[in-house]
């Protein structure tokens, strides 16, 4: 029975640096995947699924009223060799968008591996994300590390002097410029560690206290 996976962490973990791999690890393979990226996330072109490594893929663009099952189900019927679905940035799709998912996997018996964020500058789940840890049949962390060297679980969003953001809209597309992955401790500080600032800050701030062993 083919599975719905859910790969979260905080932001600059990789994510999707590991879905582009999952992907050519099928394609090694001979077989084919559908590749899904949201069309509010233009920072490197609409339809592609791109890595800070700089590795990118074309992908089919998604709103908030796409319907992932009725799209690949036409696309599986055309060609058995699609093997698997990968969704980019899948914190942007909604309830009904997870279920199309689980209906997939389930009615289609193709695997599908979401990546995305669990949370988002406020410590709030997305809505997404949140239906994702709740259906999914596998949930994996995809991490990386805070400024102090712990495990990072929260994403800081910093204004242009490196300052915590704790108002605003809960979707701001951005990178490193926008936000900083954080452990809980300094996420609740506010302290976003001066060596991870974009380069164009760092002049300007100075950490509150000295990064931890």
């Amino acid at each position: 029975m083919a599975k719905l996976h859910f790969y979260y962490s905080a932001m600059n973990a990789g994510k999707s640096t590991t879905l582009l791999q999952s992907s050519y690890n099928y394609h090694e393979r001979g077989m084919e995947t559908l590749l899904f990226a949201p069309i509010i996330d233009t920072r490197f072109g609409v339809g592609k699924v791109s890595s800070r490594i700089g590795l990118e893929q074309e992908a089919i663009s998604f709103n908030e009223n796409f319907d992932f099952y009725d799209y690949v189900k036409k696309k599986v019927a055309e060609n058995p060799n699609i093997k698997c679905v990968l969704i980019d940035e899948a914190q942007f799709i909604k309830q009904k968008q997870v279920l199309q998912l689980s209906k997939i996997c389930d009615d289609l018996n193709t695997p599908v591996l979401a990546y995305g964020l669990r949370i988002d500058f406020r410590g709030e789940p997305f809505e997404g994300s949140k239906y994702l840890m709740a259906w999914a049949d596998q949930i994996i962390e995809l991490k990386t590390i805070c400024h102090c060297g712990k495990k990072a679980t929260m994403n800081m969003r910093v204004d242009e002097q490196g300052n915590k953001v704790r108002e605003g809209e809960q979707i701001l597309i951005g990178g490193n410029d926008c936000y900083i992955a954080t452990c809980r401790k300094h996420f609740m500080l506010g302290q976003a560690g001066a060596f991870i600032l974009p380069v164009k800050n760092r002049e300007n701030w100075e950490a509150e206290e000295p990064l931890e062993a």
